[in-house]
């Protein structure tokens, strides 16, 4: 979300979205703020301080570590705020750990992506991280049951060994999809029952992998799927995956009237000869990517606008 109001942004997510708040994200406020920065002061026994170049792995907690962790606690009391007395789902996000590995910079320099072994303690430590995030969140809000989202937004790169070494002249090599597929299973079993929803706004996300992760839902952006999608989503949406269909612009731009927003979707629904009367259950309407170079004005207007449209697509499937 834009802005640095913690109190306000919580305020406008559980006010507009009355059956799936979130927790926000307000990474204006700075480093600790961004979505690495968050989740490295999730990390357990593992810490992080900022370079220029972005975040690296300390031997310690330093000040970083400790305005991240500030700051999730300030974003927590404001949705305990907000929710007191709410019962059902409530979706927090960390990233995953491929994009942190490809993100969070080793000691020397490069990225952890680099090092098997350092991204087998990451996603370790970041599987307890989840752990005691999600136990925080049941404890605030009593009534809660937590979602998780792990945001994925460079898995695509780091599959397909597109991920760019620190001097930027090679890359580094791809990881294997069964070794990317174990450290995502890890990480979805710290959820300890609660659903996972994996978020990518790349191209080629990897559906089929991602379920035998455990991923109960899949968030991408719609406009980004092709034809060669097709099958992936045929099969996900018959096993029962929930697909969290981005398709209204993150950033300020003019909005169609909520029922022309998911024409895409009922257009894809029968192009796979899936029955319209399962949409309701299989798909929920989100903004493309993350609001947070939107103006307030704006993601206020876009959270409002994709629940009419979700609510169009449950009355009028056809």
């Amino acid at each position: 979300m834009p802005g640095g109001d913690a109190r306000e942004a919580a305020k406008t997510v559980t006010g507009s979205l009355e059956r799936l708040p979130h927790l926000p994200e307000l990474p204006a406020r700075g480093p600790g703020a961004d979505m690495i920065g968050r989740t490295t002061g999730l990390l357990v026994e593992l810490y992080a301080h900022v370079e220029p170049s972005g975040w690296r792995l300390s031997d310690r907690p330093g000040r970083d570590t400790r305005r991240a962790r500030s700051w999730l606690g300030e974003d927590l009391d404001a949705l305990e705020e907000f929710t007191q007395g709410y019962e059902g789902a409530l979706k927090v996000q960390a990233v995953g750990p491929w994009t942190l590995a490809a993100a969070l910079e080793r000691r020397g320099g490069e990225a952890v992506l680099g090092d098997p072994g350092a991204c087998r303690d990451l996603a370790a430590s970041l599987a307890e991280g989840v752990r005691g995030h999600l136990a925080e969140v049941r404890r605030r809000v009593p009534g809660a049951a937590p979602v998780l989202q792990l945001d994925e937004p460079s898995l695509t790169a780091v599959l397909l060994g597109r991920v760019p070494t620190a001097s930027g002249y090679r890359t580094h090599r791809a990881v294997d999809r069964a070794v990317a597929e174990g450290a995502l299973r890890e990480v979805t079993a710290a959820a300890d029952g609660a659903p996972v929803v994996v978020h990518s706004c790349a191209p080629d996300v990897p559906f089929g992998l991602l379920r035998r992760a455990g991923a109960a839902g899949i968030s991408f952006d719609f406009s980004l799927l092709t034809e060669r999608d097709d099958e992936q989503i045929g099969e996900a949406v018959e096993g029962g995956t929930a697909l969290f269909a981005g398709i209204v612009p993150g950033t300020d731009a003019p909005l169609s009237d909520p029922a022309g927003s998911v024409m895409g979707v009922r257009t894809l629904w029968r192009r796979l000869g899936l029955d319209p009367g399962t949409l309701a259950e299989s798909v929920v309407i989100t903004p493309a990517c993350g609001l947070a170079g939107a103006s307030p004005a704006y993601a206020r207007d876009v959270l409002a606008h994709g629940a009419r449209a979700a609510r169009s697509l449950a009355d009028n499937p056809e």
